[in-house]
């Protein structure tokens, strides 16, 4: 009932989203996996430096919970019989990456912050526009499966 519950909330569309232009199954796997990296390149570059307990917490959760929905959207589309692209970063993640790479301390943690709300808004508009309209049954089903996960980082970031 909980995981039915979870996948329903995952397809309620949030304000703006009707505008967002729709991806095919390929474009997906892309997208997904840009997203995922940035986030796992990121954390890895801020639990390098960082100090603070609640940011290198978060951090290693988005490590985790990243690497964790990159392979299960490769295993989705692998089902669908496409071969997913090894991930590579967008010009936003890699301009984000740069700008952490020029930060020290604390005002990494600060950038890295914002870019994480943004990333994390942006992670969501793309993963429930999939789980509601995707062309791919097994993508929309993983995508459905990804929103509360995104929903959760946000909610964890607003509290930080």
């Amino acid at each position: 009932m909980f995981k039915q519950m979870m996948i329903a909330a995952a397809l309620i569309v949030v304000p703006g989203l009707a505008s967002a232009q729709a991806v095919n199954g390929r474009q997906y796997v892309r997208m997904a996996g840009a997203s995922d990296l940035y986030e796992i390149q990121s954390s890895r570059l801020v639990l390098a430096s960082s100090r603070n307990a609640e940011v290198r917490r978060f951090a290693n959760t988005m490590v985790r919970h990243h690497t964790k929905s990159t392979a299960d959207v490769k295993r989705a589309a692998q089902r669908a019989g496409i071969v997913p692209p090894p991930p590579r970063l967008d010009a936003v993640g890699a301009r984000n990456i740069a700008e952490l790479r020029r930060t020290r301390g604390a005002a990494r943690d600060a950038v890295y912050l914002q870019q994480q709300r943004v990333a994390h808004r942006r992670a969501l508009e793309l993963q429930q526009g999939y789980a509601a309209n995707g062309d791919v049954r097994p993508l929309a089903r993983t995508a459905a499966t990804i929103v509360p996960v995104v929903q959760m980082h946000l909610g964890e970031l607003r509290r930080m």
